[in-house]
């Protein structure tokens, strides 16, 4: 895992103030590692790992923080509503919103090589083939498919489950994640 000076994780590529007030340059990574022990930088392994896609990372105990799955109105510290410039309530995005985004981008580039199909049959009444319809109904139908099983979803569980590849008795996929099921082209 990372490089920590006092608990506080230091980036690599990035320079770091140590409790005397020194600077040290953003190369410090390439020091040996008795430099870096003498500059009271410690590596610590992170025993836990965890699906950062999907959590913050872990707290005081240990406990995974999960991301929510859903949009949470943002407060301050006493609880007290963050508004914007306009006066308006601050809305932190949560899994499902940024995931119904991606899957619309998704979508959106899986169109756009044959949009031209439909652009030339808008300006000339030239045919669109029968096979680019297909597949283009099929885009459509599975993005509005994955999302509706993204906003379906009511737990952190369901939500991550969407993520999983299903696979054979021996480990072998079977098909696509549900959150990454289009059409063959």
């Amino acid at each position: 895992m990372p490089y920590k000076y006092l608990g506080r994780i230091i980036k690599v590529g990035r320079s770091w103030v140590d409790a005397e007030g020194v600077k040290h340059p953003s190369q410090w990574s390439r020091w040996s590692d008795e430099e870096k022990t003498a500059k009271g930088l410690v590596w610590e392994d992170d025993p836990l790992p965890y699906d950062n896609r999907f959590y913050w990372g872990r707290d005081a105990e240990g406990e995974l923080v999960p991301k929510a799955i859903d949009d949470v109105d943002a407060v301050d510290e006493d609880g007290q509503p963050v508004l914007d410039e306009k006066g308006e309530q601050v809305i932190t995005r949560g899994l499902k919103w940024n995931a119904i985004q991606t899957v619309k981008a998704q979508a959106a580039g899986l169109l756009q090589p044959t949009d031209w199909y439909v652009v030339r049959k808008s300006e000339t009444g030239a045919e669109i083939p029968a096979d680019v319809l297909t597949y283009r109904e099929a885009v459509r139908t599975a993005s509005n498919a994955i999302e509706a099983a993204i906003t379906a979803c009511t737990t952190h569980e369901a939500f991550m489950a969407l993520y999983d590849t299903p696979v054979d008795d021996e480990g072998n996929p079977t098909g696509n994640a549900p959150i990454n099921d289009w059409p063959e082209k």
